[in-house]
């Protein structure tokens, strides 16, 4: 079939990387054109409806790691994308009726802690100074294109000294060993070595299971931790920001970006192929059967898929066929959201306790209660005493819902994609009970305040996003999934597979979050492979 129309970039798919990418291109000056099979940019950046006058966000409920320069350099604040940056970052009640705040100001966390160990007191700070500095080098390695090695070029030596120079920046040999050491670890022992108070350990090592299929004993868990303090402000306790009027406002405002530098987005134009033309990739299939000619074709769709279903398997090879196939992508966070009648209420002894619920709530009062939960999906099972992350943005963002109402978005860890006996469109109702019978135990009365859910499951990410096995980061953030290997080794330079295809989403280097670092790294890659072919 002959093309129709014929662009330099074609970007499939417009999740938050796609539209990223995509700005950065037609800014460079490319004809560029996102198609989009739904009726809404943003794909896990959504604002929905739970019930009438009621929105809340849909998948992701927090922004805080999108990189800075993607803000700057495509103008999101001109665009209509305004932030609200809570001075709380995590609040952790504990089964006794305690709780642990975490906040922006590691003195002001330190300073709380003496009320559970002077000895923790001390020690945070230091943390705190330990994982910015470890954040910092992450930073740089997040925005390097991982080298070809095997057949490293003169570019890639240079950048592997550069490397060097910003591990030696961490302060010396000492700390450069600390940097190799601390990486492969299991999170359980990073903060283990650090700190004697059990519930410390239990909200710290959270974030090193967040999103993931691992637990806190899970090796290389505490790389992920010290990846999700890439961004923001890079501190112990993680970043806490949101959207004014949900995150689907940012999908609004980097949708702005991109027709403003002159792009175009198509809606319901679902691609079903990647065209190809000798050796190399020529443009894209929609479902019609209408193709659309490009030089380059960029993927926002996580790498399985775009492998094994979008690509000609003669054109892709055996070989590479079956190590696609073999990406891990272990979904096992589900997503509830709660319509409240009246702010949930956690006894807890310090009298600002709605200022502690700006942040993120934590359910997890411990490791060892972390590494419980992990157990059980292991086995193909839904977690009976879940590992939650709640969010209530009404406290901060009165625009979600009327007054006195609010809204409370939970993820909710472990419901693994694979479970045995039933599947999870038979679970559902489950899993929105076990969330509410967990946060009961630590709010006494939320349940009888809740007058709608929503409970969104993988197999519901799989279905509605497009993500294989409904794994939120495209892929599992594990040691082989990381840096050069991720996705694949041999394809971690955003080119995938074929000449003239590349990969911008959380697939691809450094990963999944809410960060627009894929598909800014994606874009520099892209155009100097045009660049150099004379576009």
């Amino acid at each position: 079939m002959t093309p129709t129309r014929s662009y330099d970039a074609v970007v499939i798919g417009a999740g938050h990387n796609g539209l990223v990418c995509a700005a950065y291109l037609a800014k460079a000056g490319l004809r560029t054109l996102v198609l989009e099979g739904s009726g809404r940019v943003g794909g896990a950046l959504a604002t929905g409806e739970i019930e009438p006058g009621v929105r809340a966000p849909t998948y992701a409920h927090t922004i805080g790691r999108l990189r800075s320069s993607v803000v700057r350099d495509l103008r999101l604040t001109a665009h209509g994308l305004r932030t609200i940056r809570p001075d709380v970052r995590a609040f952790a009640p504990q089964p006794d009726g305690r709780s642990i705040t975490l906040w922006a100001n590691a003195a002001a966390t330190a300073n709380e802690l003496r009320a559970w160990s002077s000895k923790d007191a001390d020690a945070y700070p230091r943390f705190d100074r330990k994982v910015r500095a470890l954040a910092s080098f992450l930073a740089y390695l997040h925005a390097a294109t991982p080298p070809d090695i095997e057949s490293p070029s003169l570019a890639d030596a240079l950048a592997g000294m550069k490397l060097g120079r910003a591990l030696r920046g961490l302060g010396g040999a000492g700390h450069t060993r600390e940097a190799l050491r601390v990486l492969p670890m299991a999170v359980a022992d990073l903060v283990g070595e650090e700190f004697e108070t059990v519930a410390l350990r239990g909200v710290l090592a959270a974030r090193g299971v967040r999103l993931a299929a691992m637990g806190p004993w899970s090796a290389g868990t505490a790389l992920h931790f010290l990846a999700d303090s890439v961004g923001g402000d890079g501190g112990a306790a993680g970043e806490t920001v949101y959207a004014m009027g949900g995150p689907g406002a940012l999908a609004d405002a980097l949708a702005g970006a991109v027709r403003a530098a002159g792009a175009e987005i198509r809606y319901g134009a679902a691609v079903v192929a990647v065209a190809g033309g000798g050796d190399r990739v020529t443009g894209v299939v929609l479902g019609e059967g209408e193709e659309i000619a490009a030089r380059a074709v960029v993927s926002g769709a996580d790498p399985k898929r775009t492998l094994t279903r979008l690509v000609d398997p003669v054109a892709l090879g055996p070989r590479l066929a079956w190590r696609a196939g073999n990406i891990r992508t272990p979904g096992v966070v589900a997503k509830v959201n709660l319509s409240l009648a009246a702010l949930p209420t956690f006894p807890v002894t310090a009298g600002d306790e709605p200022h502690r619920l700006h942040g993120r709530i934590l359910i997890a009062p411990s490791v060892d209660y972390l590494e419980r939960a992990f157990d059980h999906s292991k086995y193909g099972r839904i977690s009976e005493e879940p590992f939650l992350e709640a969010t209530i943005p009404t406290l901060t963002d009165p625009t979600l819902a009327p007054p006195d109402r609010h809204v409370m978005s939970i993820l909710f860890q472990y419901a693994p994609y694979r479970l045995r006996g039933e599947g999870l469109d038979e679970r559902r109702d489950e899993i929105g009970d076990l969330t509410l019978r967990t946060l009961e135990r630590y709010a006494p009365g939320l349940t009888a305040q809740v007058t709608a859910r929503q409970v969104i499951t993988p197999l519901d990410l799989e279905r509605d996003l497009g993500l294989t096995e409904g794994h939120p980061l495209h892929g599992e953030p594990a040691l082989d999934q990381f840096f050069a290997w991720r996705p694949l080794f041999g394809h971690a330079r955003y080119r995938l597979g074929l000449p003239g295809l590349y990969l911008c989403g959380s697939g691809a280097h450094p990963g999944g979050g809410v960060t627009g670092a894929p598909g800014a790294n994606c874009a520099r890659e892209v155009l100097a492979d045009l660049r150099r072919r004379g576009v």
